[in-house]
């Protein structure tokens, strides 16, 4: 397997993941998988809708979307789209060699607490939901980075495939990054401050159930 530079990713978060999240994760690769599964799928469904809001439906002028932007977000969320639907069906086959059934689980606090950032006018609304992509990416590749040294001795199968999805998020976070720049390259800094402090305070605080983007695990009775 090449490897694979994941330095500007780790770079890009202001915290790594928390060693307690990591164990239980290790210990509760069911819940991990199921829960991994149900985010590759919504990753995919998140693509389209960028896809026929922004890019093929483009037509409110209020927007300002540029002919050139609407071909490249064309063609990076299609590729991502049909990436993350590749990953489902592996994921989906893991699962079943484990002789499990995939079914959705509940979601966790993550993706719902980021998005409760995004602006609601256009066009700031549409470069929030691409920081928002980069983040979620950017967190899921610094996971299965942390996951696959842990896993290498008790499920090498997994940390197997978790390294093999490393390099298709790491360019999953980058265009999601270079989208947004190229809508708002000078008011980036503050927009993305406010998001990555979100994902640290919701990937560093406490979470009862265990999720792919969860925060350290907590007893449920406290």
């Amino acid at each position: 397997m090449p490897m694979i530079d994941i330095q500007p990713v780790l770079e890009f978060l202001r915290c790594r993941t928390p060693a307690a999240w990591l164990d239980r994760a290790v210990t509760d690769r069911q819940a991990l998988l199921l829960d991994h599964a149900s985010l590759e799928l919504k990753a995919a469904q998140q693509a389209q809708r960028l896809l026929w809001k922004y890019g093929a439906a483009a037509s409110d002028a209020r927007l300002g979307l540029s002919d050139e932007f609407r071909a490249r977000l064309l063609q990076k969320m299609s590729r991502l789209a049909r990436e993350e639907l590749r990953h489902f069906e592996r994921v989906v086959a893991l699962l079943q060699k484990r002789g499990q059934t995939y079914s959705a689980v509940s979601a966790s606090r993550y993706a719902a607490g980021l998005h409760e950032l995004v602006r609601r006018p256009e066009p700031a609304a549409l470069v929030d939901i691409l920081l928002v992509g980069a983040v979620i990416e950017a967190r899921s590749c610094e996971r299965f980075y942390s996951l696959r040294p842990l896993l290498k001795a008790v499920d090498p199968e997994l940390a197997e495939f978790y390294g093999s999805l490393l390099q298709s998020e790491a360019r999953h976070f980058e265009d999601y990054l270079a989208l947004a720049r190229c809508l708002a390259a000078p008011d980036l800094t503050d927009r993305l401050d406010r998001f990555l402090a979100r994902d640290a305070e919701l990937i560093q605080s406490p979470d009862t159930q265990l999720r792919f983007h969860s925060g350290v695990p907590a007893d449920p009775e406290r």
